[in-house]
């Protein structure tokens, strides 16, 4: 989904911070305000007003603070960040049927990751996804538990879009709207809640590598990439494993693995094949953004994937198609 550059960045990058809605991932830290005014009641004074201002010792506060929230307790999260590249350039009217589309096609994601990907979907439900979604208005963020739940929501969204540009999906808004580009981030950091809203450096790092990209890449940051290479040698696996394969990642050992058909699971077969799931996986390092003083090296991800699609009401009437997320641009960022 797209961040428009400069000013439009920024509108959308506060919008973040203002995020209301019951995230209904895991356990994320949760930081209750009265409990942190409290501590500050205690250590500190809330209003002092004499002649003689004097810079006080903090220590005993910047302990007590440190104790509560527990930065080692912070959750590590995957944040998938989507863009609809260079919104502000439509038309009036095109710009107005923007938001409807990203809404239209979002749904339509979700269906094909509930559907088609039972076992890596099965502690997902349409109102978790729904809830998970952080929206920009063209675009947005999704909080998911791992990298691989962001990569396969980021293949199916990809999919509707690309039955959405071959006209096969709304036709005829796809002929006044014209055909849309879009950016994909992943990014794998700690995420916390604070009065309802959500916050964290994974939020933060993925609008960051979203707003530099101009390429209508899929990028990932050093911690996905890492978590890849740590769980599957490297994302390149991808187009060798199968579901099963998926099952021996520490983070679905405990996955119920009922839910594995003999159809595969859409995007990965319980065969390997070049004929259809993940059929070519592509990682090269671009470049290096900053991040709160720190370097963070960026990958550029390029997946090509063969997959089955129908239309909702008739599902035995199914078309093979191959679609590429990411592209093979290297230039940096």
């Amino acid at each position: 989904m797209g961040f428009a550059m400069g000013m439009t960045f920024f509108l959308y990058f506060y919008s973040l911070l203002t995020f209301n809605r019951t995230l209904m991932s895991g356990s994320v830290k949760r930081m209750d305000f009265q409990r942190i005014l409290e501590l500050m009641r205690k250590y500190d004074k809330e209003s002092i007003y004499k002649k003689v201002s004097r810079i006080p010792e903090s220590d005993d506060l910047y302990e007590a603070l440190d104790e509560y929230v527990d930065l080692k307790s912070l959750t590590k999260v995957a944040v998938l960040g989507i863009d609809i590249y260079r919104y502000g350039l439509y038309k009036h009217l095109e710009q107005t049927m923007i938001p409807v589309l990203f809404k239209i096609l979002f749904e339509k994601a979700i269906r094909l990751c509930l559907e088609n990907n039972p076992y890596i979907f099965q502690r997902y439900n349409r109102d978790r996804l729904e809830r998970s979604f952080i929206s920009t208005g063209d675009g947005g963020f999704l909080v998911f538990d791992t990298p691989i739940h962001a990569l396969f929501f980021a293949i199916n969204f990809e999919v509707m879009v690309r039955a959405y540009n071959a006209y096969h999906l709304f036709p005829k808004l796809r002929k006044i709207i014209g055909s849309i580009s879009l950016r994909y981030a992943i990014t794998r950091d700690t995420i916390f809640s604070f009065d309802n809203n959500y916050y964290g450096s994974a939020i933060i790092n993925n609008a960051r590598i979203l707003e530099k990209d101009s390429l209508n890449r899929c990028l990932i940051d050093q911690n996905t990439y890492d978590w890849f290479l740590a769980n599957m040698d490297g994302v390149e696996n991808l187009q060798v494993y199968t579901t099963e394969d998926i099952g021996n990642i520490y983070e679905f050992l405990d996955y119920n693995k009922d839910f594995i058909t003999e159809e595969g699971n859409g995007i990965l077969d319980t065969e390997v094949s070049r004929r259809s799931g993940i059929i070519n996986a592509d990682i090269l390092k671009i470049g290096q953004i900053r991040s709160k003083e720190i370097q963070m090296n960026i990958y550029n991800l390029h997946l090509q994937v063969t997959i089955k699609i129908y239309a909702d009401d008739q599902k035995e009437s199914k078309r093979t198609i191959t679609v590429t997320l990411g592209n093979l641009n290297t230039a940096g960022i």
